[in-house]
């Protein structure tokens, strides 16, 4: 009996009191079983650079392409020491502090892979990885922010080793080099990340899930080239639940969210479900505000008894903002918006 409550206590020292989020049945809730609506913001742009958001997607696409035009300008040295500059400035402790005062409790962090570990190419030896500290402190940093707002924060890989799609400005992706899909060694290696992520991070109260791989966007069968009117979808399940077991290994606690092929949204060929505290997030962008656009969310909840997280929307309008926080707040549906910061 003392053993017991001695182990009770040491979770309630870890997880706090009524914090930890799990899933139960088709709600996100607390330790006393209160439903918790996810209302979140995501950091993109911060970690991974998107040409679109910046609006040099007509010269410089994908990060990488970014990269290679600011060295053009100010050479290799200065275009590390501007990373370094932006990395450090981009997201502060008073952006948090604010997004708290506004009301949000949650936040998406969209992580470039490649802050945390060298790409496939560079690493010294085949099959073992370099883990790299920047990424791991800027989280760490961030998580002590959300912590004191009393904020949970989200992990999204956004940008996987290799590139999970044929979308280059969302991933990175440089078509020159083997992409997720296409190397062992990079599926290897995302999974090696996520197990790191979650070890590092498998105490720790307000970390509100694993978001495992942001818009699979690829035609494995199909002819859309970015999967949408892909049927089964088998590489992307295989590997989402290749990295879930990798995650149980040394992390019970965490809600993990699953995306679709087709930028987050086709469940074509999902499964049986894999784990006991799984959520399903869906994207949604420039279409009407009606039952019947997310009608599709709303029968995959049902159908699996799962929550549904809308992980990533908004670029659009204010009057577009409010009916869509109408119609997520009468299905109950938590969501975070994109981006906190855009040009």
């Amino acid at each position: 009996m003392k053993r017991t409550l001695l182990i009770s206590a040491l979770i309630l020292s870890q997880f706090g009191t009524s914090q930890l989020l799990k899933t139960s049945g088709s709600k996100i809730v607390n330790d006393k079983g209160e439903n918790i609506q996810l209302r979140g913001l995501g950091l993109g742009g911060w970690m991974l650079q998107e040409g679109y958001m910046l609006k040099t997607a007509d010269f410089a696409g994908p990060q990488y392409k970014i990269k290679e035009k600011i060295a053009g300008l100010i050479g290799e040295d200065g275009m590390k020491e501007f990373y370094k500059a932006y990395l450090k400035n981009g997201i502060t402790k008073q952006d948090i502090d604010f997004l708290a005062k506004a009301g949000f409790n949650s936040i998406r962090l969209p992580m470039h892979y490649n802050l945390y570990t060298l790409p496939i190419e560079k690493e010294p030896v085949k099959g073992k990885d370099t883990w790299l500290e920047e990424g791991f402190t800027m989280t760490d940093n961030l998580l002590q922010w959300c912590r004191e707002n009393k904020i949970y924060l989200i992990l999204d890989l956004h940008a996987a080793p290799g590139g999970q799609g044929n979308d280059a400005n969302i991933s990175d992706n440089d078509t020159s080099k083997p992409s997720l899909w296409e190397s062992e060694e990079n599926q290897r290696k995302t999974i090696a990340l996520w197990r790191k992520l979650a070890e590092r991070y498998k105490d720790e109260a307000w970390i509100g899930g694993y978001d495992i791989i942001n818009e699979p966007n690829i035609n494995f069968t199909g002819k859309n080239p970015n999967g949408t009117d892909e049927m089964s979808n088998a590489p992307l399940w295989k590997l989402q639940k290749e990295i879930t077991a990798a995650i149980r290994e040394v992390d019970k606690n965490h809600i993990i969210f699953i995306e679709g092929n087709g930028w987050g949204n086709n469940y074509n060929g999902l499964p049986s479900i894999w784990d006991d505290n799984m959520a399903f997030s869906f994207h949604k962008y420039w279409n009407y505000n009606d039952d019947k656009t997310i009608q599709f969310a709303l029968d995959l909840r049902k159908k699996h008894n799962m929550p549904i997280w809308l992980g990533e929307t908004g670029e659009n309008s204010n009057v577009w903002f409010t009916e869509l926080i109408q119609l997520l707040d009468k299905h109950t549906i938590g969501y975070a918006f994109w981006p906190m910061k855009k040009n």
